[in-house]
């Protein structure tokens, strides 16, 4: 049998090609779509439940990436040698994926809905999180499963000065902003990356520059879709069960109560409290047997009409939930250095929002390892973002980081990182822990801030101050909108937009946009970025008041590392057979003491919060790895004696013979008589053997040379001159 596949071939931008293709894989899914541009082959599956479970009122979406190791022809690492639990990684890009899918979806629709990508070839010049939402959406496209798609998602940077979409991974370095940005062909649904310094006019139009591109494959997946049979009649949605009569009844009875409770400038659990009491004091006119039949459609009227009166008064008074302006942001306390025993650490807390950072500063040792199909190194900069549930008042089993917490971690991580100074001459492992004790809407943006303010207590110099801002949308049907500074958690869950922006003074260093609606102008972009700096200089100027420069000097108990360059040859000398030299030494001088090859020298690094230790090492490892010289002065211990001289160390590891007639100046007649196996003398070194690389060394060079005593000369004997001829 011989199968044929529909294949669709198109170009982002010119030279860059990319295929399509359905029929051939995965025939049994709803859709799959195998997309390959170069070597590197994603294969995208969805397959949809044909009905909701029943009482089901929410959309039940489960996205998964992963990249499989044979990809790069690779076997996975650990005991099992196969794949495990998701990466970091992974999990960032199903996010990435899971956020411009998920506002696209019907309304109504409840059917559980799994979107499986996988990366089956990898070319080591194509980064394929920048395709995979393509080929996610295309899947949807060929399927027959509602979707009000496609949408599309392309990497945008700007590399020498010029705005490039998908550039090869080694391009990436010289860039100065690392973008995904995923839309419509008519709006912009998702932004996350992070930048240097840039300024909301570049950003802007980094996010212009991407939307033509994703114009392009939003149309490449129509006219994909357009030649399969399947995708051309779409399921039919089962009709919510709705009750008319109830959804009435409920408005005209609770509508103006919860407005009014949304207009009393109430904090948090006060308000969801006044909300519950509403909706409880409704429920109790109800039987136990009709509860059962109706409380689901309760709950979704009532979410409804929270989500109409929350709107509705932001838009009529201009006012917030909390009695806030638009563009107020919240009261914050600063306390940096609250931690007596962290290395850094600051409580951030802004409004009821509360994060509580430390820092710790490690050696070579502690950096983490990573491997991946396609990346394999280490990391030296962590952050990690742990958001318990008390910090929201609830009680909840607690199993494992979730993805939240690493898309968060993640977001104030390339916050920060590029804002080190001199990142590259920074010997330290950086972990940065910021646990979240209190929160109300934007904690990732308090953990920029708490991170930025817990560095510089420990000391680690940064160019700027780096705060965090989440802004928030709310619009109606007639044009009105309003743009909210420092969202809380309701503003967030019933707003329309979570849009991040963190950066220093200088200009941006990182974003996170999620727009629950279909999209979003350019012009309200431009007001939401002009509106979210003014924000992000206000939480600044507090962050300096607070801290205003880094520490001068690390605290007492932070372990110094010194690093020192030696020649690579070295290197098997300083470990020593075994590693006995090398242990021996941080034995002896309390010390942890790492060496790796960089670019063809040996950077040796010593860890010791012991400055005495640290120096005892360094004198030990400049010793092995000194280079002897001709003229060279030494003090050299005695190893051993023998008829011809002794043999002396005087350098760790090199030793040299001071030859019997080298010991003195008078004539010795046993090395024994000068010098005994243990002392230390003075050498110096007078010559190195050609033939055989030895070195010869003398002691009497460096001893007063003595005068010889009148009796020992012998008596001077006048030569009677020859005769002269005249003479005779």
């Amino acid at each position: 049998m011989n199968l044929e596949a529909i294949s669709h071939t198109f170009e982002t931008v010119p030279g860059l090609s990319i295929t399509l293709e359905t029929g051939k894989l995965a025939r049994q899914a709803d859709g799959a779509v195998l997309l390959r541009q170069g070597n590197t082959l994603l294969l995208a599956t969805v397959v949809a439940a044909k009905e909701a479970r029943e009482g089901q009122d929410f959309f039940p979406l489960t996205v998964e990436y992963r990249e499989k190791f044979a990809s790069t022809g690779r076997f996975p690492g650990g005991f099992l040698k196969r794949e495990g639990r998701p990466s970091d990684h992974e999990v960032l890009v199903s996010r990435l994926i899971d956020r411009a899918l998920r506002p696209l979806f019907p309304e109504d629709y409840f059917c559980e809905v799994q979107v499986f990508v996988q990366l089956v070839s990898a070319d080591p010049h194509t980064q394929p999180d920048a395709l995979a939402g393509l080929a996610a959406s295309a899947a949807l496209a060929v399927s027959d499963i509602p979707f009000n798609g496609p949408i599309s998602e392309v990497r945008v940077a700007k590399i020498d000065g010029k705005l490039v979409i998908n550039p090869v991974a080694e391009d990436l370095e010289r860039s100065t902003i690392d973008m995904i940005v995923a839309g419509s062909a008519k709006n912009i649904l998702m932004v996350e990356g992070e930048m240097k310094e840039i300024s909301e006019a570049e950003m802007v139009e980094a996010i212009a520059f991407a939307h033509e591109a994703i114009k392009v494959q939003c149309q490449a997946q129509l006219d994909l879709a357009a030649r399969v049979e399947k995708a051309q009649v779409k399921r039919e949605i089962d009709a919510f069960p709705h009750n008319e009569e109830l959804r009435s009844r409920m408005r005209s009875e609770l509508y103006d109560k919860i407005y009014t409770v949304f207009s009393g400038n109430t904090a948090k659990h006060e308000r969801r409290d006044a909300i519950k009491a509403i909706k409880d004091e409704f429920k109790a006119q109800f039987s136990e047997e009709e509860l059962e039949e109706i409380a689901p459609l309760i709950s979704k009227y009532y979410g409804d009409l929270e989500w109409e009166a929350a709107r509705n008064m932001t838009l009529s008074t201009r006012k917030r939930l909390d009695g806030r302006a638009l563009d107020e942001v919240r009261p914050i306390w600063i306390e940096p250095d609250y931690l007596p025993s962290a290395h850094g650490s600051a409580l951030f807390t802004r409004g009821e929002t509360q994060s509580l950072t430390t820092v710790t500063l490690g050696t070579k040792l502690d950096e983490q390892l990573i491997d991946q199909p396609r990346n394999q190194g280490t990391e030296r900069f962590l952050l990690h973002y742990n958001f318990p549930p008390f910090s929201t008042g609830e009680a909840k089993p607690m199993r494992g980081v979730s993805r939240r917490e690493i898309g968060h971690g993640n977001l104030a991580q390339r916050a920060l990182k590029n804002t080190l100074k001199e990142a590259d001459k920074n010997p330290y492992t950086v972990r940065i822990v910021s646990d979240i004790l209190e929160s109300n809407g934007s904690s990732s943006m308090a953990t920029v801030c708490a991170g930025s303010l817990a560095l510089h207590d420990a000391g680690i110099k940064l160019k700027h101050h780096v705060s965090g801002i989440a802004m928030g949308l709310i619009t109606d049907n007639s044009g009105n909108y309003a743009i909210l500074s420092d969202i809380l958690g309701d503003e967030d869950h019933l707003g329309d937009m979570d849009f991040k922006v963190c950066g220093s003074a200088n200009g941006i260093t990182a974003c996170q946009m999620d727009i629950k609606v279909d999209g979003l102008s350019m012009q309200i972009l431009t007001e939401a970025l002009d509106q979210a700096r003014r924000g992000r200089l206000h939480i600044l100027n507090k962050m300096i008041e607070a801290q205003p420069a880094p520490r001068e000097d690390y605290k007492d108990f932070v372990p110094r590392i010194e690093r020192i360059e030696i020649h690579k040859d070295f290197i098997g000398a300083v470990i020593g057979p075994g590693g006995k030299i090398i242990q021996d030494i941080q034995a002896t001088t309390n010390t942890i003491i790492t060496i790796e090859e960089v670019d063809g020298k040996g950077i040796v690094e010593i860890a010791s919060s012991d400055k005495a230790g640290i120096q005892a090492a360094l004198t030990r490892i400049k010793g092995i790895t000194a280079v002897p010289e001709v003229g060279d002065v030494y003090p050299a211990k005695v190893v051993s004696n023998v008829d011809f001289g002794s043999f002396v160390e005087f350098l760790p590891g090199k030793q040299g013979l001071v030859h019997i007639s080298e010991l003195a100046w008078e004539r010795v007649a046993k090395s024994d008589d000068v010098v005994k196996v243990g002392d230390v003398i003075e050498v110096k070194l007078i010559g190195v053997d050609e033939k055989t690389g030895k070195f010869k060394l003398s002691r009497k060079v460096l001893l007063p040379k003595p005068e010889r005593a009148e009796k020992d000369r012998a008596p001077r004997v006048e030569k009677e001159k020859p005769a002269t001829p005249n003479e005779n």
